[in-house]
């Protein structure tokens, strides 16, 4: 299929299927006449690397774990670099929730008003 079904199919646009493709996450093939195809399994491949944005993995762990997904919504293999990756990511995030919560501590110290 052309890009322009591949981005009607899943809702996503022309521009993140390129940056998809262009980061390795999505692969097309050029066929004789210059235009890049895509593959059935393209959907799905593409509503996975969605779902896992949606987590909040960023494209560099996506590329890690990708290989590691099966079906719709995606099932993660948990071998040992997809486990140490969620770690690592879960870590961080946990790191900037703490930053957040301080910060909306000072934030909030600012309404307060001496009685």
């Amino acid at each position: 299929m052309l890009i322009g079904e591949l981005s009607r199919r899943t809702g996503v646009s022309h521009r993140s299927l390129r940056n998809y493709e262009e980061q390795g996450l999505l692969v097309s093939r050029c066929d004789s006449n210059g235009y890049r195809t895509f593959g059935d399994d393209a959907v799905t491949t593409v509503r996975q690397i969605r779902a896992l944005l949606t987590a909040g993995l960023t494209t560099q762990v996506i590329a890690k774990v990708l290989p590691r997904a099966n079906g719709e919504p995606p099932e993660l293999d948990l071998c040992p670099t997809v486990v140490t990756e969620i770690r690592r990511e879960l870590a961080e995030m946990d790191d900037r929730i703490d930053t957040l919560r301080q910060r909306r501590g000072t934030l909030a110290g600012y309404l307060v008003v001496d009685a």
